[in-house]
């Protein structure tokens, strides 16, 4: 039988049997994450809030994407749920919902922005980002994330001016985006596309709305993604996170935890230890800052992801203590971040010789070829209306 063509990653794959044979076993780890930010038109947010979304509608939600809630923490800001597959976020007017396995993520879409008009008091949608790393076995994933042009699609249905990106090698290791893409510039905008409650929220309308743009950049927000260890890496201490089936191992867990909960200090922890493999933890922090882990620890699909928004001008220090936790043989970081937050403008800040902010965490990893063991493979950049990413791989050289 012949080998097919992988459509996420364009790789030939060995005969579906085959792999079958090679792992009769698999779970799929790459998550797919969607961002959703909801304002309203008159700009009156005061009594607006997506919390107010009630349980039981959360779990209609859950039941439409194919997974249920296992925990939740709040604090004044965030609402923090664990997930059977992963994580959601739900804050003042902010949704993030990010699964894994065959999860069907988009499907909630249409119901979410429902929620969002009926129950938080929002007319419009302001901003979405759909993002994930090519799937390992992406035939396995149902409609419409078997492949990311049909994805595309799906968010065409919703959205206008919608823009798809691929960052990465096509043939190996990349990163998939969808976001907005409207028009105009921040500060004279005539024009801002957004959902109207009046309106099916199955459809993006054009409609004047100069001022919501402005008030969306001055707000601070960055968020740091490093997913990896996306193979069998033979030094990865993954047993720490398996269970009797696949090798206990308590005082492993605890270290392991340990490392985990001293990444960024002062965050408030919930976390998940999956029967009979696999972890789980949210973290959430005032302000609304959250960072997110998720382990699939198997061997012949191993994953791990981190992910944060807390305002911080180097990355560098937590991303040193995640690869010595984790110890991956490669990993994927983007760093994405508008003009307000930290990442862009931060203790190092200084204008250049053209006057433009020198930007701190982009910066880094625009001069780090190499980072401890790891050489960088690929460095790309995007400069959006609102945003700016920074995506970079890294392979671990011989030792």
């Amino acid at each position: 039988m012949e080998s097919s063509l992988d459509p996420d990653s364009g790789l030939r794959l060995p005969p579906r049997e085959k792999m079958s044979e090679l792992s009769p076993h698999f779970f799929e780890g790459t998550e797919k994450l969607l961002e959703v930010w909801f304002s309203r038109r008159d700009e009156k947010l005061d009594d607006a809030d997506l919390r107010k979304i009630p349980r039981h509608e959360l779990e209609v939600l859950m039941n439409l994407v194919k997974c249920e809630i296992i925990s939740f923490t709040q604090n004044d800001s965030l609402d923090s749920y664990v997930l059977s597959e992963s994580s959601m976020f739900i804050s003042k007017r902010r949704f993030i919902l990010k699964t894994c396995g065959t999860t069907v993520l988009l499907g909630c879409l249409k119901k979410l922005t429902q929620y969002a008009f009926n129950y938080g008091g929002f007319d419009e949608v302001e901003d979405i980002f759909y993002s994930r790393k090519n799937f390992m076995r992406p035939e396995l994933q149902p409609d419409p994330h078997s492949n990311f042009s049909s994805e595309v699609q799906k968010l065409d249905e919703v959205f206008e001016d919608g823009a798809a990106y691929c960052l990465g090698q096509m043939n190996g290791d990349c990163w998939y985006l969808y976001t907005l893409n409207r028009p105009g510039n921040m500060a004279d905008s005539d024009d801002d596309g957004y959902v109207s409650a009046g309106d099916s929220p199955w459809m993006l309308k054009q409609l004047p709305s100069p001022c919501t743009e402005i008030q969306r950049v001055n707000q601070a927000d960055q968020t740091l993604e490093k997913s990896g260890i996306s193979t069998l890496i033979p030094d990865v201490q993954i047993d720490d996170f398996l269970f009797d089936p696949c090798g206990y191992s308590m005082n492993g867990i605890m270290k392991k935890k340990s490392g985990i909960s001293t990444l960024i200090p002062d965050v408030q922890i919930d976390d998940f230890l999956f029967d009979p493999c696999g972890y789980s933890m949210n973290g959430i922090m005032k302000k609304g800052s959250y960072m997110t882990i998720h382990v699939t620890p198997e061997p012949d699909f191993s994953y791990v992801s981190f992910e944060s928004n807390i305002p911080m001008a180097s990355y560098k220090e937590v991303l040193g203590k995640i690869l010595d936790i984790f110890k991956p043989g490669k990993f994927i970081m983007t760093v994405f971040a508008n003009q307000g937050s930290v990442a862009m403008s931060s203790q190092i800040k200084k204008l250049n010789s053209r006057g433009s902010v020198a930007m701190s965490s982009h910066k880094e990893l625009d001069g780090a070829v190499r980072i401890g063991k790891f050489m960088r493979k690929d460095l790309q950049s995007c400069q959006f209306r609102k945003y700016h990413l920074t995506y970079a791989h890294y392979v671990k050289f011989p030792s």
